[in-house]
């Protein structure tokens, strides 16, 4: 049975943190959604705005916080590229500012507080697949720096607090995701695919297309996530994500054959400091969790292809 806790995520109306809240709230914990609604949007959680055990918080990360909560996810900071490199500046002080701002708050509160960093720590990895004692490979200074190293720098200011302050930790490194609630305009290449898919468009591939990415459905990774939360066994890091390595050629035909598209690929040149490939090492996860992803690739695209024939019909 699940202890009733009053519980914070930051940005809580984006993709992941939207399924995330719908699994708290559900769960019957007090929620309460923190969102500037600068990549999220109250569409996300227009099902949630009506119960009773749910808050929306129009607030900014990077402006300190003071309210009372027993958990706290922070999952506040624009994701994609296209979304990160608008605002480069915005995005550091999200990863780092906004790091600072929840970990106070839970040196304040007593609070147990989850960082959901990513993949991109590993940058364009040497190692394959990447396991969490990998340091990485990233370019300090380049485009995609601001969240490469921002989301690398939040790390170091987790357990920075953790060692001096002795903070409630969890640290959690999230592979490609994807899934219902995807920002179609998000630069993805899963919600590039399908939208372009979806309207009988050139599927927009890079470099030769066999770089290869690992693509975990949302409802797993919202599984491990709160399994992340509650378990007493490691501050992390840990990967969570589809060890199923997949090229970018042929996600694009699995793409066109799910939605009955008769778009045709398109090659251009592979954009600076993209990974050629991503694969998880998930063994950390299931010793502590016995947690591995059970939605199939096929199922979980048919479900976002649906999401977003939603959103094309509606013109949302």
């Amino acid at each position: 049975m699940t202890t009733h806790k009053r519980i914070l995520v930051t940005g809580g109306a984006g993709f992941l943190g939207s399924h995330l809240c719908k699994t708290l709230v559900q769960q019957g914990h007090d929620v309460l959604c923190l969102d500037n609604l600068y990549t999220g949007f109250r569409g996300n959680i227009a099902d949630l705005l009506t119960e009773p055990n749910f808050e929306l918080i129009r607030h900014d990360v990077t402006v300190p916080l003071s309210l009372w909560v027993e958990r706290i996810y922070n999952l506040a900071c624009p994701a994609s590229p296209v979304h990160y490199q608008r605002d480069p500046v915005g995005t550091i002080k999200t990863c780092v500012q906004g790091a600072i701002n929840v970990l106070d708050l839970a040196r304040q509160t007593g609070a147990r507080v989850l960082q959901s960093s990513t993949s991109e720590v590993y940058g364009d990895p040497s190692v394959h697949p990447q396991t969490e004692e990998y340091w990485g490979n990233v370019n300090p200074i380049g485009i995609r720096s601001c969240y490469d190293e921002g989301k690398r720098c939040a790390e170091s200011v987790f357990f920075s607090y953790q060692r001096q302050c002795g903070i409630e930790i969890r640290v959690m490194r999230i592979f490609n995701t994807y899934g219902p609630r995807m920002h179609p305009n998000d630069g993805r290449v899963v919600s590039n695919f399908i939208m372009q898919a979806l309207q009988g468009q050139d599927i927009t591939l890079y470099g030769d297309g066999s770089q290869t990415r690992s693509f975990c459905f949302v409802d797993d990774l919202i599984r491990g996530m709160v399994g992340m939360m509650e378990q007493d066994k490691v501050s992390g890091p840990v990967n969570f994500g589809n060890p199923m390595e997949i090229p970018m050629v042929e996600l694009a035909e699995r793409i066109i054959q799910l939605s009955g598209s008769k778009s045709r690929m398109v090659f251009q040149p592979l954009p600076a400091d993209d990974p050629r490939q991503r694969q998880p090492d998930i063994s950390l996860a299931k010793a502590i969790l016995d947690w591995k992803p059970v939605v199939t690739l096929d199922d979980g695209l048919s479900q976002t292809i649906a999401y977003f024939q939603g959103v094309l019909a509606h013109g949302l």
